[in-house]
């Protein structure tokens, strides 16, 4: 069962009206010229979030994840724990707090 839809709206535009829609709808990496228009006369605006940051975040988070994870099966084996292995653990951690701080002032400021 499909979407029903009442009544049409029929808008004339010009060709540099046109041209300026598709120029924000491929900024804004929408295809549907309906679906873009409904939002925008719904909503007034689009928001598209560049989210390479929370991509980085997640490897980064995967590497530590690994090295904890050896780390402790190292830990467990020989009893002891290397301050270098601990400075890089640190370190680590510190760059996906940077990384984390970052994302969360972008979308803060997202008026």
């Amino acid at each position: 069962m499909g979407i029903t839809y009442g009544e049409s709206i029929l808008i004339k535009m010009t060709p540099e009206d046109i041209n300026a829609i598709k120029a924000k709808m491929e900024q804004a990496g929408i295809k549907n010229r309906s679906a873009y228009i409904r939002k925008m006369a719904r909503d007034g605006y689009v928001i598209m979030l560049d989210l390479s940051d929370i991509k980085e975040v997640i490897r980064l988070l995967r590497i530590n994840s690994d090295a904890l994870t050896q780390y402790v099966q190292k830990a467990e084996e020989s009893g002891a724990a290397s301050l270098e292995d601990i400075k890089k653990l640190q370190s680590q951690q510190e760059e996906i707090w940077e990384a984390v701080r970052g994302i969360l002032e972008r979308l803060g400021n997202i008026a």
